[in-house]
């Protein structure tokens, strides 16, 4: 890892102010939502694959498409079938491969939860010490500045009772000034003592604090890592999932190149024909006159083609009484 940058850059004069502090945890606390947010991504695209996927294989397996083809273009839709079956379970697979990946930046991002916990606990210790001792401190630097002011004013009031002949008023100022004295020292000595505890502990929250930082920048080091290389590796799995589709579905043009229309439509014919004569014309059959040998209908006839036969010639004139007749037939009522 390059020098680190946290322990010289989040300062503040204010003895009491955390404001690097903060800006580092909010830094770090957005790092954490992000991870996660990445994490919910991953788990919403994984259910979106499953579904496709087990929706994709309910549909080459349940929904027909072309099963009354023959021949070579039946085997081309037959790998179809098959190559969108396998699309389908790899779509699955992809669903089980994300939500495991998943899982991972879970564990890392708790892992990390775990390791800034510790050092989030001794900081939060080592403020909360600083701060109390920081207000002991100024109590006792108020109350120093008090005894200081009492003395001063007792030692002004033994000066001007110097021409005062009451000796026991005299008697009262210095032993009043003897205990001012006495209790501006003591709190003088406990005003510096409170002063170099702070010290202390100041210089124990400094280090602290810059061990904080270094833990915290190696972390966000190592997320931004994770980060990065999942992010990659998931679009490297989505990558590989279209080019194992699309070597599925060179199967599927592999196939189709080998489909022959001739030879499919020969095939039909070799297996359905019903025959290579077609009917015969059908004859007209003359009811006065119907011809011998005569084919029944829809049979081939010889090669007379006339449609109709001559009249008969009548055997009399029409001056005849015997006109009405033909062939022995008459057509007046006796």
């Amino acid at each position: 890892m390059p020098g680190s940058l946290f322990k010289t850059n989040f300062w503040s004069p204010d003895i009491l102010s955390t404001v690097g502090y903060d800006s580092i945890i909010q830094h770090l606390n957005n790092g954490r939502k992000n991870c996660k947010e990445f994490e919910d991504f991953l788990k919403e695209r994984a259910s979106i694959e499953e579904k496709y996927g087990k929706d994709l294989l309910s549909l080459s397996r349940k929904k027909p498409c072309g099963q009354s083809e023959i021949n070579t273009l039946k085997r081309a839709l037959d790998v179809f079938k098959q190559q969108v079956d396998n699309v389908a379970q790899c779509h699955i697979q992809l669903a089980q491969t994300l939500r495991e990946e998943a899982r991972k930046i879970e564990e890392f991002r708790e892992k990390q939860k775990l390791q800034r916990k510790k050092t989030e606990l001794v900081m939060d210790a080592v403020h909360k010490q600083k701060s109390l001792q920081f207000k002991k401190t100024m109590d006792a630097k108020k109350n120093y500045e008090q005894k200081c002011r009492d003395k001063d004013d007792a030692e002004q009031a033994v000066h001007r009772s110097a021409n005062v002949v009451n000796s026991k008023q005299q008697e009262k100022l210095f032993v009043k000034l003897a205990t001012s004295k006495t209790a501006a020292e003591d709190s003088d000595k406990a005003y510096m003592q409170h002063i170099n505890t702070l010290d202390k502990i100041r210089g124990e929250w400094q280090s602290e604090h810059i061990k904080a930082c270094e833990v915290f920048e190696a972390q966000e080091y190592a997320r931004i890592n994770f980060f990065r290389n999942a992010l990659w590796l998931h679009v490297n799995q989505l990558s590989k999932q279209c080019v194992t589709s699309d070597d599925m579905y060179e199967q599927v043009r592999k196939s189709l190149e080998m489909c022959s229309i001739e030879k499919d439509i020969e095939y039909f014919v070799n297996q359905r024909k019903t025959g290579q004569t077609p009917p015969a014309p059908i004859m007209y059959e003359n009811f006065y006159c119907p011809q011998k040998n005569a084919a029944p209908p829809g049979k081939a006839t010889g090669p007379n083609l006339a449609r109709r036969g001559p009249l008969p010639v009548p055997k009399s004139s029409p001056d005849d009484p015997d006109y009405s007749l033909v062939d022995d037939y008459s057509l007046i009522y006796q």
